[in-house]
């Protein structure tokens, strides 16, 4: 059997020496030291020797293959490190070649207008604050003055989670509780997204909508006039004209929608204003007593007034968009134009 093993290891050495590729020392190892190789039958047959043979023979087989396997290795890298010298010579580098460009990202166009409004009232005083997109049916509904068979309710398509939870229809709720914790004086404004039963090319089951409210003693309908022209001068020019329509809103009263000129035909009459010269663009009144009465707001002592609007309208009208639809089908020849 020794004799067996100093052939083996001739054989091995030999076979190493002559292996030109990774594939051919590959087999060596395979042939040698595999389950069904050489050493490892010799290793396995250990059991059919005499006791004396045993030990002796075992170290042997042993020691020739942890020998092989350290020379199977040091060749195989070397073949390696050849193999990569052999190809870095006969690649060819064009080095006048263009170079590829990473791809820059951009802000979403809903992100830049819901931005520039913020700015926009952040400059006349407004704070940001938030809340949750899974509401609680009370805030979203019955503080805001629409108790659970309010006809109102059915204005707003609803995402109902359970029977006192839902996905919130505007922002408005984020009002409420901030009114829970804050006495007046209080001039927020509350962006976020919200959701509603409802998708074509004017309306997304999700968008963003930026909620405004103002309170403090001596409030009045004028102040809201006041705010919300400044406000609609910086967004769309300062010689963009505006009209209040008398209007509902179940939280605010009196109520009115707010018109703009039309951007497209410029007041003309066009198929997007249905000949009309206007566009509506957002929603205000005077916050209705039964909302302060839900805060603990004294109504006799407190007056403000409130305004909604959505993003995606804003920004359909102040970059000429005609479908929603394509603020969320990232379509990059979309996305890159802005």
């Amino acid at each position: 059997m020794r004799e067996r093993l100093e052939e083996l290891r001739k054989e091995a050495e030999k076979e190493i020496v002559a292996a030109k590729d990774e594939k051919t020392i590959s087999d060596v190892r395979v042939q040698y030291l595999g389950k069904k190789g050489h050493i490892t039958s010799i290793l396995k047959g250990l059991g059919s020797l005499s006791k004396e043979e045993r030990p002796v023979v075992g170290k042997i087989a042993n020691e020739l293959k942890q020998y092989l396997e350290d020379e199977i290795q040091k060749k195989s890298q070397i073949l390696k490190e050849k193999s990569f010298k052999d190809q870095l010579q006969s690649d060819v580098i064009d080095l006048t070649l263009d170079g590829k460009k990473p791809l820059i990202g951009k802000r979403h166009p809903i992100t830049q207008v819901l931005e520039e409004i913020t700015d926009i009232f952040v400059s006349l005083g407004f704070s940001v604050a938030e809340g949750p997109e899974i509401e609680l049916d009370y805030y979203n509904f019955e503080a805001l003055n629409l108790p659970k068979d309010h006809p109102a309710r059915d204005m707003q398509d609803t995402f109902y989670i359970t029977d006192d939870m839902v996905l919130r229809t505007h922002t408005s709720s984020v009002q409420i509780r901030v009114m829970e914790k804050q006495k007046p004086p209080v001039q927020i404004i509350a962006p976020g997204k919200v959701y509603r039963c409802d998708t074509d090319v004017s309306h997304s089951p999700m968008f963003c909508q930026v909620e405004g409210l103002m309170v403090d003693r001596g409030i009045t309908f004028g102040d809201l006039k006041g705010m919300l022209e400044i406000f609609l001068h910086n967004m769309f020019g300062k010689d963009t004209p505006l009209r209040f329509r008398p209007s509902f809103f179940p939280y605010t009263e009196p109520s009115a929608e707010v018109d703009i000129g039309c951007v497209m035909c410029h007041g003309k009459g066009c198929r997007v204003c249905s000949n009309s010269g206007w566009l509506e663009i957002l929603g205000s009144g005077m916050v209705d007593p039964e909302v302060f009465r839900a805060v603990n707001y004294d109504p006799e002592e407190f007056t403000g007034f409130a305004f909604g609007m959505g993003v995606e309208r804003i920004a359909m009208l102040k970059y000429r968009i005609d479908d929603i639809r394509l603020f969320y089908e990232n379509d990059m020849r979309f996305l890159n134009q802005f």
